[in-house]
């Protein structure tokens, strides 16, 4: 055995003096309730740790007495070392691992101990001698002699030089003096204690400091381990920053900053756009980045450039897999685009037909099926000639949107309109209607009359013989009201001469069969000239003219749905609005810490996607402005909607009954009586909230018994309070903010989040190809009114009413580019992580009360996912089960890779 020996658990205490990790240090910290490591140990019957080598400062004393069990005369002085053995798992950069081997080559006459990797056991004892933490002696990982060029991800052993009485390894630092970063994904100790890193570990070059990685087991502040404190505080403290600096990509500081980042006043005054966050417009704050300002503007920060790329925190960015799956969606736009793109070249924008617009997809497979040849009247050369065009032909196109029908007329079906305002992309729009006529809350000095243009007569018909008194308090009317959002902006917008927009009020009816329709829809325009009216009421048809200006009322009605789903439902609400919860995590709760534990799923990427939608979505000329109808105002129209969020309004029960579509119950399942019974959405999220409101309360009662653990919480409390303070400071002194005093305000605090960033965001993101990528259903903008008999272009809608509605949307161009951006969008990448995926519990290896309440979390979401087929197959439901009615599969949690219509990930990454 070469001087190996066996130390038993069952060793007197008195052979190390000083707790050893082997023995007397697992029974103290047991009792402190540190990890299954410790009880292993602990447990003589067990296991036993071989003793690699032993050396003694006195090399006189016999090996038999440092082993000697019964021994009560070793000298107290002698420091036993040996070595424990570690798995360190790495990720290489694909495009650097060449680069990693030839500069090993060329740099191979270099002393071993000027690279590699660094690292070094932190116990969780203190060393009485220097008041520090005791630490091992320094490993060196040196993977360039032996790199694995076929191999992303490879296992290391790596052996650490430890005194006996080290206890138990609670950190690990770890010092990278190779030329590139590398990924540290995880290191395990003799198998028993368990780092999760998943961290970027950059070049010493670039950042001198050891970085500081703790093992699995979860600590509130004031349990945390003596040996350990000051790297708590240290660990955080690397990750605050000041409101200073130009942040590198290698960074991994987190900092706030007003959105002063979206125009570029340098390229002209038509580019620049108003600093977003502050008193005149208030806003969420967002990553500080610390780029140079403008020259024309010292407020407003520079745009991304070579030398100055996209930063978010190292660790936040896209992985591989990620970044190509967004690639990949990028070059597919082109392709799908080229051909749509020529041909709107050529025409310069012209008028298009509804067969042009229905070539720009592949063929049905079903109506392709019928279609095809038999093979007994076809050659063999044909055939194959017929099979290259089509498939040729097809690299071109878009795959058909699978939810909404295309049929001869193309046009909206007031079926089709009601049930996707509760089945559809936007399904957090609707409200019941509480007062009638609808009353604007704008100021009528600035915008006209708060009264609206809808009257009893209108509607009455429609009401199966109810008054319009009755019918609300048969809460039976419903309302998709916009005109508060649009109208203070219309102006502007309606100044562009291919953008025209209304400020919509549309009045549904609630039908016996439990499903919408729509019975009034209100166009308002800022007044102009007090001789012409500036509101119409459309009301459903009665002849062939009124049927077509039906449907344009109902196209501008989408096309206010549009922007206000895109800008407000989802990238205010679930984009904006969370971001300043991940930077106070990070800034406040350390990585040992509970809630931030809880919570790092519900992180992932969603700085990165935040970062890129203001580079290329939200910004001057970007997307949104080119795509739809908000324009310039676009991020304005988003600020004024922000004064009206309430986070204590973003839990799911609390929006349904401030929308008035739901009234407390507490004989009802979820404690709510929904007033739309077949609501898709409702019915299904609530499945989904209550599962997470279960899983939150299992794991706040375990870590926080009392109140008392709430409030002596530093770490905890300054999240909460910067969270509000600094990341929601222009609406920080809301009365209404949740209050965080008891473990139940917490539950309530953090099932919110995580429902915001998991199924709130997917029921309004992944949907948007195939609810939204048939653009004469759901158009983005719209370029021309609805005519009245006393316009000059009455006439020509009279002439061709089906060229005027075609005129109307977006061009051949801009349609396919908008359904590019949508498909991109609605897309899962490969390594989605979803609500309820058990394939990495590793986080909390040390406990396993939290991983058995993730299994039954798990369990919970698989019975959503049958529940979900259940009623996507009830005849009886109609809102999501019918001839060509498309099931609703949104909120179901899991996916395949690609454009699915379903899934809900843990975050927000897309």
């Amino acid at each position: 055995m070469g001087g190996t020996k066996e130390i038993l658990c069952s060793a007197p205490a008195d052979l190390f003096p000083s707790k050893s990790l082997l023995c007397n240090n697992f029974v103290h910290q047991q009792q402190n309730s540190l990890s299954p490591f410790t009880s292993t140990f602990n447990t003589c019957k067990r296991r036993a740790v071989q003793l690699r080598k032993v050396m003694a400062v006195a090399p006189a004393v016999p090996m038999q007495t440092l082993i000697e069990l019964d021994s009560t005369k070793v000298t107290p002085e002698i420091p036993v070392q040996f070595t424990v053995t570690a798995q360190v798992t790495v990720k290489y950069d694909a495009k650097e691992k060449m680069k990693e081997m030839v500069f090993h080559l060329l740099d191979s006459g270099a002393k071993a101990t000027q690279r590699g990797v660094f690292l070094q056991l932190v116990s969780t004892d203190v060393d009485p001698r220097t008041g520090g933490p005791k630490l091992s002696k320094e490993a060196v990982l040196d993977w360039s002699r032996d790199l694995h060029i076929t191999a992303d991800k490879v296992s290391h052993e790596v052996q650490f030089l430890v005194d006996a009485n080290l206890g138990v390894p609670g950190a690990i630092l770890v010092s990278n003096k190779n030329q590139k970063e590398f990924y540290l994904e995880s290191i395990t100790i003799e198998g028993l204690v368990h780092f999760k890193c998943h961290s970027w570990v950059q070049p010493e070059k670039l950042h001198p400091g050891k970085r500081i990685f703790f093992s699995n087991k979860a600590f509130l502040p004031s349990e945390t381990p003596a040996g350990l404190k000051v790297l708590r505080k240290e660990e955080l403290r690397q990750l605050r920053g000041n409101g200073e600096g130009v942040r590198a990509v290698s960074d991994r500081i987190y900092d706030y900053d007003v959105y002063n980042d979206l125009g570029h006043p340098d390229k002209g005054t038509e580019h620049a756009r108003p600093i977003l966050g502050g008193q005149h417009r208030p806003y969420p704050r967002r990553c500080r980045t610390g780029r140079p300002s403008t020259k024309s503007d010292p407020k407003a920060e520079g745009p991304v450039n070579e030398s100055l790329p996209m930063y978010v925190p190292r660790d936040e960015a896209f992985g591989d897999l990620k970044r190509q799956a967004v690639d990949a969606g990028s070059w597919k736009g082109m392709v799908n685009n080229f051909f749509p793109f020529l041909k709107d070249s050529s025409t310069d924008g012209g008028a298009i037909t509804f067969s042009e617009i229905n070539e720009l997809y592949k063929e049905n497979p079903s109506n392709e099926s019928q279609r095809k040849e038999s093979p007994k009247k076809a050659s063999f050369p044909i055939k194959l000639n017929k099979m290259i065009k089509e498939s040729t032909a097809d690299a071109f196109r878009f795959n058909p949107p699978n939810i909404v029908s295309r049929d001869a007329s193309c046009c909206l079906r007031d079926d089709e309109f009601g049930r996707l305002t509760l089945a559809g992309m936007n399904p957090l729009s609707i409200e019941r209607l509480k007062v009638f006529p609808p009353v604007s809350k704008l100021d009528p000095s600035l915008y006209g009359p708060r009264e609206s243009a809808l009257r009893e007569e209108h509607i009455i018909h429609h009401l199966d013989g109810m008054s319009v008194q009755q019918a609300m308090e048969k809460n039976k009317l419903f309302i998709l009201d916009y005109h508060d959002t649009y109208l203070p902006f219309l102006n502007s917008i309606n100044a562009h001469p291919d953008r025209k927009a209304y400020a919509t009020r549309t009045i549904l009816f609630l039908t016996q069969m439990g499903t919408l329709k729509p019975i009034a829809i209100e166009l308002c325009l800022p007044p102009a000239n007090p001789y012409i009216p500036s509101k119409q009421v459309i009301t459903p048809p009665i002849d062939a003219t009124t049927c077509w200006q039906w449907q344009l009322a109902k196209a501008h009605v989408c096309s206010n749905d549009s922007g206000a789903h895109e800008l407000i439902q989802h990238w205010l609400r679930t984009h904006a609005c969370m971001e300043p919860f991940i930077i106070a995590a990070h800034r406040h709760l350390s990585v040992m810490h509970p809630i931030h534990k809880l919570l790092r799923p519900h992180m992932r990427y969603t700085m990165d996607i935040n970062a890129r939608a203001r580079e290329l979505l939200i910004s001057a000329g970007g997307i949104i402005e080119s795509l739809f109808s908000t324009k310039e105002v676009s991020m304005e129209i988003t600020s004024f909607a922000y004064k009206n969020w309430r986070f204590d309004m973003e839990t799911l029960p609390a929006d349904l009954i401030r929308r008035g579509i739901a009234e407390p119950d507490p004989t009802e399942p979820h404690g709510l009586k929904l007033l739309i019974e077949d609501y898709p959405y409702a019915n299904d999220g609530l499945l989904i909230w209550s599962a997470i409101e279960t899983l939150v309360r299992d794991f706040v009662k375990h870590y926080y018994p009392s109140a008392d653990h709430i409030q002596f919480d530093p770490e905890l409390n300054a999240w909460y309070y910067e969270f509000i303070n600094v990341g929601h400071a222009d609406i920080r002194h809301e009365s209404w903010w949740p209050r965080l005093s008891t473990p139940e305000d917490l539950v309530s605090i953090l099932t919110t989040i995580i429902w915001i960033v998991s199924a709130e965001h997917a029921a309004l993101n992944f949907g948007q190809y195939h609810y939204g990528g048939y653009v004469p259903v759901r158009p983005s903008y719209m370029r021309r009114l609805v005519p009245n008999e006393h316009d000059p272009e009455y006439a020509t809608f009279l002439a061709d009413p089906e060229g005027y509605f075609l005129s109307s949307l977006p061009s051949l161009r801009e349609m396919t580019f908008l359904m590019s951006v949508l498909d991109i969008l609605s897309t899962h990448s490969s390594d989605e992580e979803y609500l309820g995926d058990t394939r990495d519990l590793s986080t909390w290896t040390e406990d396993s009360e939290i991983i058995e309440a993730f299994y039954r979390f798990s369990m919970d979401m698989r019975m959503v996912e049958e529940e979900i087929a259940k009623r996507n197959a009830d005849p009886k439901l109609r809102n999501r089960c019918g001839a060509g009615v498309s099931p609703y599969d949104l909120l179901v949690p899991s996916s395949k890779p690609g454009v699915t219509c379903r899934g809900v990930p843990n975050s927000v990454t897309i």
